[in-house]
């Protein structure tokens, strides 16, 4: 299954779960309106494709050199690799961005511990039936391999920085813990056996540092809570067809004590 079929298969992920911790109303729009791609959107599919799918690399992206759109003759050259995307389903990447990815890639690649959680099974999709809810989910895991004769779900991620406190924060900002809870509970569902989860993050700027994260049993099992509410905010929404902003399911005003 591709990406895009994954995508378009029924089931809730975990990118739009994590859309109602803001409020259920942000969930329904970003459902109703989804994002174009942009170019750091492809610029990071492309360096995950790298990574997990060298081989997958060169079949879905097209190097395109540097033109000067500027010129008339820059603006038709560049036209005819736009045609040439279009006709064979590939996406542009600059020059710059692919000199990125490679350097990328070799960071990745010098780090032992790194290679060693990436070798295994890449982009494989899951759907299950949630037992408490009903619901149906997908999760779609960039690696599942073995460490020390255990299963283990690997999740490659670019930050900021990696060093002390930094990825840690974008743990809770982007909803890494509900990832590690959720992605878990769906192995368990499908393959009826129990994963750790790690992350491989890497930095987005020279020299690309690479760091390892193991998750712990808490970190999983508080992700396997935020999992639980979310999912059972948003059943509460789709059986009463009410989607919520910031005041609640009550339409509840908030008291302001004291300036921020």
């Amino acid at each position: 299954m591709t990406n895009k079929e994954y995508r378009s298969a029924p089931g809730i992920s975990r990118s739009e779960l994590f859309k109602i911790a803001t409020s259920p109303l942000h969930f329904k729009y970003a459902l109703e309106h989804p994002e174009e791609e942009t170019t750091a959107l492809v610029f990071g599919t492309a360096a995950h494709t790298r990574i997990l799918e060298p081989g997958e690399y060169s079949k879905r992206y097209t190097v395109i050199p540097k033109i000067d759109r500027r010129t008339k003759e820059g603006r038709e050259l560049f036209a005819r690799w736009n045609e040439d995307t279009i006709r064979t389903g590939k996406q542009l990447l600059s020059v710059e961005d692919h000199g990125t990815i490679e350097e990328m890639a070799a960071a990745i690649e010098s780090n032992p511990l790194a290679v060693q959680l990436l070798k295994g099974e890449h982009e494989k999709s899951y759907f299950w039936d949630d037992p408490e809810t009903g619901i149906k989910c997908k999760c779609r895991p960039d690696c599942l391999t073995e460490y020390e004769g255990r299963p283990l779900i690997v999740d490659y991620k670019t930050t900021d920085s990696c060093a002390d406190g930094h990825f840690e924060r974008s743990c809770r900002k982007y909803g890494y813990r509900l990832q590690a809870g959720m992605y878990t509970e769906g192995l368990l569902n499908c393959e009826l056996k129990e994963y750790g989860f790690a992350f491989v993050a890497q930095e987005k700027k020279a020299p690309y540092a690479v760091r390892v994260y193991f998750c712990s049993p808490e970190f999983i099992n508080k992700g396997y809570d935020d999992f639980r509410t979310l999912l059972g905010t948003y059943k509460w929404c789709c059986d009463h067809n009410k989607w919520y902003g910031y005041e609640g399911p009550e339409g509840a005003p908030t008291e302001l004590i004291e300036e921020l």
